[in-house]
């Protein structure tokens, strides 16, 4: 049986020319991963292959590609050819697909990949920097070759920084949606017109393939829309006539997340952020002093003023014995702190190189799922949480930098930046 013999859509033919990174990306119904199967299985009867087909996380061979290429060979009349075994796939000629997780391998642990052709790593919007990091390295077999499937999830990915927004010369990308799919089943191009018309907010990413801004479930999905859509998003310039108060989360084995914003008449202006973890508070104030800024109020949340068991100290004595200005913000509940964040949101104006990092941990804030239910819950504690928080606490403390202000700037006001 030869290539031509078999379906397979026109624009997907390169993936039979060489090429370091082959790359498919897409929204729903566009075959991607049906193609690739269907390729790596006819190539890998051409000739002795060894293919890994990788994701970020397998947990069983239920979460791999395990059942697309036993599908596909059925179909396409290879199974006198290949032997299909719980956890690998063999060829007559010594062809063998391998399947294996990403994140659960180390640098000396993926040696073992040594010397495999192919890579295919599915659904690779989730794939970490780490763990591309670890794998590209070990692909370095003459000829060898890593495909790359996927819908993708945020602009700001890895994966797709790393392969669509910015792809080496050695890369070929190709965007495939159902428009591509010649085998485009009418019960989908039904689904594909009810969202259409139902969800027009969702369809663009889920059909298209274009990825979202703000994660799917975001907290403050809408805010960050509107600080993106209303140009809030900028250069931010720092303004000596103002103080410039912080807000910080405390941390140590988390993160330690300090947000820098600047008071102005009608805005709030986010000039800087700091995250880092493992660090001691005097580390944190001596970044802060390297920045020739002049400063107002450091606020803290209310366990700043918890003595650390080991100085019997506080964060607030640390700080002011540091020569900071200090307030501890009162006690509240998550929720009220989301709240007071929300209504900060419209006034402010984000630093777009300075805070980069604070906007992605506001574009990933999410709340955790029930299991059972479903529903989301509070919100997720993970590595975006602690800007998050900072930001919250931002918001409690915004309006009492207001009346700071007053004591700092004289009338008449100074000039808008932003003219």
């Amino acid at each position: 049986m030869t290539t031509t013999e078999i379906q397979f859509p026109a624009k997907l033919r390169p993936l039979f020319l060489p090429m370091r990174y082959k790359v498919l990306h897409g929204g729903r119904g566009g075959a991607k991963s049906w193609s690739v199967a269907r390729a790596l299985i006819i190539l890998a009867a051409q000739q002795p292959l060894r293919v890994l087909c990788a994701r970020e996380v397998q947990k069983s061979m239920r979460d791999s590609v395990h059942r697309l290429l036993k599908d596909q060979i059925a179909e396409m009349g290879y199974g006198h050819f290949y032997e299909v075994l719980d956890t690998e796939i063999r060829g007559k000629n010594g062809s063998i697909f391998l399947f294996a997780g990403l994140q659960s391998h180390t640098v000396d642990s993926i040696k073992s990949f040594e010397g495999v052709d192919r890579v295919w790593v599915e659904e690779a919007h989730s794939v970490s920097a780490k763990s591309w990091d670890t794998l590209i390295p070990t692909i370095r077999k003459p000829d060898s070759e890593i495909w790359v499937t996927l819908n993708p999830d945020m602009d700001t990915d890895d994966t797709y920084i790393r392969f669509i927004a910015t792809p080496s010369d050695d890369t070929w990308v190709c965007q495939v949606n159902w428009r591509d799919n010649p085998w485009f089943p009418y019960v989908l191009e039904q689904e594909r017109q009810k969202a259409q018309r139902i969800s027009p907010e969702s369809y663009d990413h889920i059909w298209e393939g274009n990825p979202r801004r703000v994660a799917d479930g975001a907290i403050y999905r809408y805010e960050i829309d509107a600080v993106y859509n209303d140009g809030r998003v900028c250069n931010v310039p720092y303004d000596p006539l103002l103080p410039v108060h912080t807000a910080w989360d405390l941390g140590w084995n988390d993160s330690m997340t300090i947000i820098m914003v600047q008071r102005g008449p009608q805005d709030v202006r986010i000039i800087d952020h700091i995250e880092d973890s493992n660090r001691t508070l005097d580390w944190y104030v001596a970044e802060l002093g390297k920045r020739q800024y002049r400063w107002g109020t450091d606020y803290i949340p209310h366990d700043g003023r918890t003595r650390n068991f080991q100085t019997g100290k506080s964060t607030e004595e640390m700080l002011r014995a540091m020569g900071r200005e200090v307030s501890v913000l009162a006690q509240t509940s998550v929720e009220e702190g989301i709240k007071a964040a929300r209504l900060c949101f419209p006034r402010c104006y984000f630093d777009k190189n300075k805070t980069a990092r604070l906007l992605e941990c506001l574009k990933r804030y999410r709340r955790d799922v029930h299991t059972k239910t479903n529903e989301p819950t509070i919100p997720l504690h993970d590595e975006y949480s602690h800007s998050a928080d900072a930001f919250r606490y931002l918001g409690q403390a915004v309006d009492r930098m207001a009346s700071q202000f007053a004591t700092f700037v004289e009338p008449p006001p100074p000039p808008d930046w932003r003219l």
